[in-house]
């Protein structure tokens, strides 16, 4: 592997791994310890009462320590990916790699482990004594067979799991894509015959798995570097290999491929020749998985059989199979139930789930990683793509539903549905602070309608608005163009089906949307021929004008072009709420410490006090509609009255008039951002606050400030983003930014949902206009 890496990406490599600082782990700490008290409880004398409660009761080391969310990946180094036998410190950058997996896709922390152990016996010993520290062994890259004889003692000694990926992991994507080859092929799996390409540690488990699933051990044939695994051989057996022995006289791949329906390649380069593929039968599965030279190019494959499906391990092919796609989920699974084992029936679980998976609408989020590209199901996507992010969501439930089913689970779940919701907010950090909104939503959809319909990150967000069932879209724009890129896409929606369309250079409405504009504007400057032009080329005008004439309940724009243009269309067409002075905008960014709103992120300078009045008061409102209790902090530079500036003044008096007009409001302020943020350092300024805990509503004395703050926060803090939220239109109406992904799409489109429900019993026509409109 390291020969055939380019120069560039070798050095590429070094300095990843060397800068900032080297590897690629690091150890924090979750608990605070800032002060003497920290330090008591994290250690002596508070850290006793944890150590006697572990051992009266060895269960609570779930509770009480790291253990139930630890992962030992261990290795000693003797078969590193195509490396060979480098020994256990070369090793190292492997592991910590695999470290990073864990911790990315499910949230798991993992402890690397070199050992410098060749020997079975002492192997299987050092594993052993580290079952008090982990909740789960994965072992890594130890060669055949000693990797079998070491998982084998080991599962027997110990009461958590112990799974070899090399082995396990592979089987389970291989099964997994080789159950929907066979779908799609119109094939059984009891009736295949099956060919193999090599006979190490993930051969021999593909082959045990795809019994279990069902196949017939009668229909595979095993070949190794000294040909057909046949009965009485003499040469490298072993009593794995010996249970897919035949009773053959033939002796060479070239002999036994002829009629195969699966050939599993986990050999050497070049060892499938292209003459051998005439002879299997229709419609062939072929996977191709050794690195980086796959048995036969999936090019060359597919020009001498073009009905063939062909799997590989490399990325810039079609159905990668890739490990990734299942270790990190099963472990996920098997931690949370407290499983003692990794057994057949939770791995068949997780092929079964892999493969449905397969079956489903392409996410967006695998769109963005491969360049926009998400293939359909089909002989090009048999498996997932790893960035998948609902693999968790399919494959951790399943795999804990099965130790629960075997009686493996230590600890069983109450209810699987409340865990699957648990592992959403994993997936999308905007999940459980969107879960009320998306619930209010799905009870009576409405109408939203979209400027820029021809974009991809609308087409893939009003897939998944769809499915949920969260709201019908409308989109803007050529029916052609949208038809095409739905295709492309791999998108499954349907015009008139599943969304509705204006065409705006071909729409039997123009005429009708025409005299509405001209009726709004036409005593401000807009002349027939202005208004024309506008209604077949400013999007967002056509949407506002939808949502004015009662056509769509809701707009989201600005995905392309200037905020200050997409607002002054809505100011000019759907207008201001019923006593409503002006705009402004309510940016939520989803933390690892919480959720927090910001006001105003988006719309105005400088509010005067009562503006800033006006738009907490808005902000609540609107923060009340997640389920959340507004805990509303006013910001400045001062604390509690200890600077007289004008904008520290400006926020004082801004809390008087919140507190005379909503009474029932936890508000306070002028403060610090610390302030807002920890009641301890609140009360050492101001005790008895009448905000209680930490303030999720943020409101900034100016827009530099609050546009500011939500951007740093993005950034530095790893933060979600979700909206910004318009507040003060008549009908729900929202900007995003060109930076928005499709997720953010869906979030925003189920808050304008819950708006415009909230919004039916508003009889009272929008407030006139304020501003003349302009064709920006």
């Amino acid at each position: 592997m390291g020969d055939n890496m380019s120069d560039d990406l070798k050095s590429g490599a070094l300095v990843y791994h060397r800068l900032p600082r080297p590897g690629k782990l690091e150890i924090q700490a979750t608990k605070p310890l800032g002060n003497q008290r920290d330090l008591a409880l994290a250690y002596s004398p508070g850290v006793a009462a944890a150590c006697m409660a572990i051992h009266e009761d060895p269960q609570e080391a779930a509770t009480l320590t790291i253990r139930q969310n630890l992962v030992a990946v261990l290795t000693n180094g003797t078969a590193v990916l195509g490396l060979g036998d480098i020994g256990p410190l070369a090793s190292k950058p492997v592991m910590e790699g695999k470290a990073v997996l864990f911790k990315k896709f499910a949230g798991i922390d993992v402890f690397d482990i070199e050992v410098d152990q060749h020997d079975v016996d002492r192997l299987v010993d050092v594993v052993c004594a580290l079952e008090p520290t982990f909740g789960g062994i994965n072992l890594e890259d130890i060669k055949a067979p000693e990797c079998f004889e070491v998982e084998e003692r080991c599962r027997a000694r110990m009461n958590i799991p112990v799974f070899h990926d090399d082995q396990h992991g592979t089987a389970i994507i291989v099964a997994a894509a080789i159950l929907n080859a066979l779908e799609l092929a119109g094939k059984n799996l009891a009736d295949v015959r099956i060919v193999t390409s090599g006979a190490g540690a993930a051969a021999l488990a593909c082959l045990n798995l795809l019994v279990s699933l069902g196949a017939t051990r009668e229909n595979i044939t095993v070949t190794d570097i000294k040909g057909v695994v046949y009965k009485g051989r003499p040469e490298l057996m072993d009593r794995w290999k010996e249970v897919y022995a035949q009773e053959t006289e033939a002796r060479t791949l070239a002999e036994v491929i002829p009629g195969a329906d699966v050939f599993i390649g986990l050999s050497a380069g070049g060892v499938l020749k292209p003459e051998y593929l005439e002879r299997m039968a229709d419609k062939p599965l072929i996977m191709a998985l050794a690195n980086p030279y796959p048995e036969i190019m999936p090019d060359l494959a597919q020009e001498k059989r073009p009905d063939a499906m062909i799997c590989t391990g490399r990325s810039d092919f079609p159905n990668q199979v890739n490990n990734v796609l299942c270790f990190p989920y099963i472990f996920r699974g098997a931690l949370d139930v407290g499983a003692t084992s990794i057994n057949e029936e939770m791995k068949k679980a997780a092929v079964k789930a892999i493969a449905a998976l397969a079956r489903e609408t392409p996410s967006d989020v695998v769109a963005r990683a491969y360049g926009g590209e998400a293939r359909p199901f089909g002989p090009r996507s048999l498996i997932p793509s790893p960035f998948d992010p609902r693999l968790i969501l399919r494959i951790a439930p399943a795999v804990a539903q099965a130790a629960m089913d075997s009686g493996v689970a230590g600890r069983p779940l109450e209810n699987i549905h409340a865990y699957a919701d648990s592992l959403d907010r994993f997936v999308h950090r905007s999940g459980f602070i969107m879960k009320p909104i998306f619930s209010k939503a799905k009870e009576n959809p409405k109408r939203v309608i979209y400027s820029e319909g021809e974009d991809e990150r609308v087409l893939r967000a009003i897939q998944a608005i769809v499915e949920d069932k969260v709201a019908r879209p409308i989109l803007v724009g050529r029916p052609r163009v949208i038809e095409t890129r739905i295709k492309r896409f791999g998108l499954s929606v349907r015009q008139g089906e599943d969304f509705d369309l204006i065409d705006p250079e071909d729409d039997p409405r123009y005429r009708d949307y025409v005299a509405s504009y001209l009726e709004i504007a036409g005593r401000r400057g807009i002349t027939p021929d202005a208004a024309r032009t506008l209604v077949r080329t400013n999007n967002t005008v056509i949407g506002a004008i939808a949502v004015r004439r009662g056509e769509a309940d809701a707009l989201i724009c600005g995905l392309e072009g200037r905020f200050e243009s997409r607002l002054r269309a809505i100011r000019d067409v759907i207008g201001l709420a019923p006593g409503v002075l002006d705009f402004a905008a309510m940016s939520l960014i989803v933390t690892k410490k919480g959720a927090f709103f910001l006001a105003d992120t988006h719309v105005r300078a400088d509010p005067s006090a009562e503006e800033i009045a006006d738009v907490a008061v808005a902000c609540a409102e609107h923060v009340s509609r997640f389920g959340l209790t507004p805990k509303i902090a006013l910001l400045s530079h001062s604390d509690f009255g200890q600077s007289d500036s004008r904008s520290a003044v400006k926020m004082r008096s801004a809390l008087s008039l919140i507190q005379a007009r909503s009474p029932a409001l936890q508000v306070d302020g002028e403060m610090q951002a610390d302030s807002a943020l920890s009641e301890l350092i609140r009360d050492r300024v101001l005790p008895g606050s009448r905000l209680k805990g930490s303030a999720n509503v943020l409101v900034f004395p100016n827009l530099d400030a609050a546009n500011i703050a939500f951007q740093f926060a993005k950034v530095l803090a790893d933060a979600l983003p979700v909206g910004p939220l318009l507040i003060g239109p008549a009908k729900p109406a929202h900007i995003l930014s060109p930076s928005v992904t499709a997720r953010g799409i869906v979030n925003v489109t189920a808050a304008a949902v819950v708006e415009a429900q909230a919004a039916d019993v508003l009889t009272t026509p929008p407030a006139e206009p304020g501003a003349a409109l302009t064709t920006a």
